[in-house]
């Protein structure tokens, strides 16, 4: 960042520019780099005339920080109409000055000249700098870096992302790039996006037989009685001992007669629609020659990894096809699925807290610009709360106390919408009650009925409940969910059973219980509800790039 006194401006590595960030969000605002001849390039979030048309005032972000720097133009130097409009690129060389007395800029640029302008019709542009909603700018999904808010979210995903990386790398941990396509349903909850190209095959064929239409059985048979001539034309030839020659012509019309009529047969067996073999769909013609799948999770094959360099993680994206249309839920979204060897339940949690502090105190290191913003816009509270999470002990309950304090609770006049009692599948207004209300901080919830969690957590030894846990927190409710796996062979084949899912599919994973079996842990974060934890933005197609859900898959 350089200091106080440091007048030497930092240029962009790859361009002839200086990045707005490197100017203004010096501990001085800039101030000590007056006089340097700077060339800067940015987008106009605000333009205006002045002085009857003598001087244009314009408020440039390129991006780097969500600070804007302030630059002059005078008529003189370029023509202003097309500099003013929002929205506009502009790159200017020219002298940073100190502003006028009162004013709150500690350093304006004055333009020498201008080198490039990316204009805007004013009339057509879509973001203007009034107020948008984000329902708004999702119909613009490829303007809505321009704004301000969407600017800082992709800041401050790119920071969480990076403290990700810092942390499990910092730790010993190392990263597994899983599979996209599985062919092994993680969650068992069968809600997955198919990945075939069967259709676009039956696409292809039905446009063929439409211009060229199979052939008849006449067509074949009259295809096979060319074959019978033409041999026995051979046959005649080959008897009545004729040259080389003759023979060896003969037995070319042959062998053409021959591949028209299996040519024939091949296109007669072409049919529309999609392959079946026993009334069921033919997989053996896809792609890969069986069901695939994008993944819901990339937890199972990362756990090939930890039976054998015992401390992994992947962080990638995964697909869910539920049907869900709420401001929690999208059909593309990424995790961060950490897995230890030699680890039990309480490493787990212990891990998954120093993960979430970790997050929180980056960006009150590194992002606190931009979380000013968001405070300011969107959640005052938002800036306390990390202080609050990087700086709190997280409450650890069972479930079967949580369970007891929503029943007091209950009893004591509050009202939930979904019913509580031993067994149900904690709902997010249940979750948010523990962490808002009753401790105010986050909370993490264990050992879990084995009926609501999935096959692989491990069985207690009471035989009710599996080592599970979840990180609640405040604003998003479950932001995380893991557990100790179940390393013991037959427990697991019994548990896969019971929940009525075929072995088959997962024999891979029960050879990780045969050979060398080791007890290990793991969870998986919702990294875009990380963002929303850590914004106090409500939903959470505002914080992916490009989000997708039902209805919805624009660029």
């Amino acid at each position: 960042m350089g200091d106080e006194h440091d007048t030497k401006v930092l240029k962009h590595p790859f361009s002839d520019r200086v990045p707005i960030r490197s100017i203004v969000c010096r501990p001085d605002g800039g101030a000590g780099l007056t006089g340097q001849l700077v060339r800067i390039g940015g987008w106009v979030k605000t333009g205006r005339e002045q002085g009857k048309g003598s001087f244009a005032f314009l408020e440039l972000n390129d991006g780097s920080c969500p600070a804007n720097l302030q630059v002059i133009v005078e008529k003189e130097v370029a023509d202003l109409s097309s500099l003013v409009h929002t929205g506009a690129c502009v790159s200017v060389e020219g002298v940073l000055k100190e502003p006028p007395e009162g004013t709150k800029q500690k350093i304006e640029l004055r333009v020498e000249q201008v080198l490039h302008v990316g204009p805007v019709d004013p009339a057509k542009y879509p973001i203007p700098k009034t107020k948008l909603t984000l329902e708004f700018l999702r119909d613009h999904i490829h303007l809505r870096p321009r704004t301000n808010t969407i600017s800082a979210v992709a800041r401050i995903r790119n920071a969480l992302a990076f403290a990700t990386h810092s942390f499990f790398q910092e730790h010993g941990f190392l990263y597994i790039h899983t599979p996209i396509i599985t062919t092994s349903d993680c969650e068992g909850a069968g809600e997955m996006f198919q990945v075939t190209t069967l259709i676009n095959e039956v696409e292809k064929i039905e446009k063929e037989l439409i211009q060229n239409p199979p052939p008849s059985e006449a067509d074949i048979e009259a295809a096979k009685l060319d074959v019978k001539e033409k041999g026995g034309a051979v046959a005649q030839l080959k008897s009545a001992k004729a040259s080389k020659e003759e023979i060896a012509a003969s037995v070319a019309e042959l062998t053409k007669a021959k591949e028209n009529l299996s040519k024939l047969e091949e296109r007669s067996k072409l049919k529309p629609g999609i392959p079946k073999k026993d009334g069921k769909i033919d997989y053996s013609l896809d792609f890969f020659s069986r069901q695939a799948f994008l993944t819901v999770s990339g937890q199972l094959q990362v756990e090939t990894y930890a039976c054998t360099v015992s401390s992994v993680y992947t962080f990638g994206p995964t697909f869910r096809a539920e049907n869900s249309h709420t401001s929690r839920h999208l059909a593309e979204f990424w995790m961060v699925e950490p897995e230890i060897a030699f680890a039990d339940l309480e490493d787990d949690m212990n891990c998954a807290e120093a993960y979430v502090k970790y997050m929180c105190q980056w960006l009150l290191d590194k992002c606190f610009d931009d979380m000013e913003l968001m405070a300011k816009l969107y959640d005052k509270g938002c800036i306390d709360r990390l202080r609050m999470v990087a700086s709190t002990p997280f409450k650890r309950i069972s479930y079967t106390e949580a369970v007891k304090l929503l029943e007091e609770a209950v009893q004591g006049g509050k009202k939930f919408e979904n019913k509580v009692e031993w067994g149900i599948d904690l709902a997010s207004e249940h979750e948010r009650y523990l962490t808002e209300v009753l401790f105010q901080k986050p909370v993490i919830v264990y050992n879990y009925p084995k009926g609501i969690k999935a096959f692989y957590m491990r069985l207690n030894d009471d035989s009710k409940t599996v080592a599970a846990m979840d990180v609640l927190v405040p604003k998003v409710g479950e932001l995380i969910g893991g557990s100790q796996r179940e390393e013991r062979l037959d427990i697991i084949q019994q548990r896969i059973v019971d929940m009525g899912l075929p072995l088959e599919p997962y024999e891979w994973y029960l050879d990780l219980r045969r050979y060398g079996t080791v007890k290990h842990c793991g969870f998986g974060l919702g990294f875009e509800r990380m963002i929303l934890f850590a914004t106090g933005i409500d939903n959470i197609r505002d914080v992916i790039p490009f989000p997708r859900y039902p209805g919805r898959a624009d660029l």
